[in-house]
């Protein structure tokens, strides 16, 4: 039943460094600081990172002390749950970043290759069309040129033309439809 002293013992150096006692922080951490490393060690598996977590949870005994209730439990079972939380959040934190980055890793690859993909379809698309346009007849290729490549509408394209609109809709539908057809039979 020695527990029940050490308990008491341990709740009142507790409220003695909520009031700001350094000797009585000096001794919670001389009592638990084992018990906070190892339990950050299981929950971790790596020292290193252990260590800063037992080092936070102590600055945060020390910072926070006067949260402690001895109605709600034991001061032990007080720090080694912030020592519990703390250690998780680091897991957990450690987790996500590590998935951000294979996200990120995973997402530059795609880009990257879809990037190339899409310039080499973009070229050959081009030297198609290219190809197919200089097939047309003179008449149906320059109303489609000044149309698509110079952003005229078929009235700006009659006008430069001194054409009827008519004619020019027509010449425009009947190099569409050729030029379609080439497309589609192209390689």
């Amino acid at each position: 039943m020695s527990k029940g002293p050490e308990k008491d013992a341990a709740g009142r150096l507790l409220t003695r460094t909520a009031a700001g006692d350094m000797g009585a922080f000096t001794e919670i951490y001389d009592l638990f600081a084992d018990a906070v490393m190892g339990l950050s060690c299981r929950i971790l598996h790596d020292a290193a990172q252990a260590e800063e977590v037992t080092q936070d949870v102590m600055v945060e005994v020390w910072r926070t002390a006067d949260r402690f209730r001895p109605e709600r439990g034991s001061a032990r079972s007080w720090i080694l749950t912030l020592t519990h939380r703390r250690a998780v959040d680091r897991v957990r934190s450690a987790q996500a970043s590590s998935e951000r980055e294979r996200l990120a890793g995973m997402l530059v690859r795609d880009r990257a290759f879809d990037e190339v993909a899409e310039t080499v379809a973009d070229r050959d698309e081009h030297r198609r069309v290219y190809h197919c346009l200089a097939a047309l007849a003179r008449l149906q290729r320059v109303p489609l040129v000044l149309a698509y490549y110079q952003g005229m509408t078929y009235v700006e394209v009659a006008d430069s033309l001194a054409l009827p609109q008519g004619t020019v809709k027509s010449r425009m539908r009947a190099g569409l439809r050729r030029l379609r057809e080439c497309m589609e039979t192209d390689p």
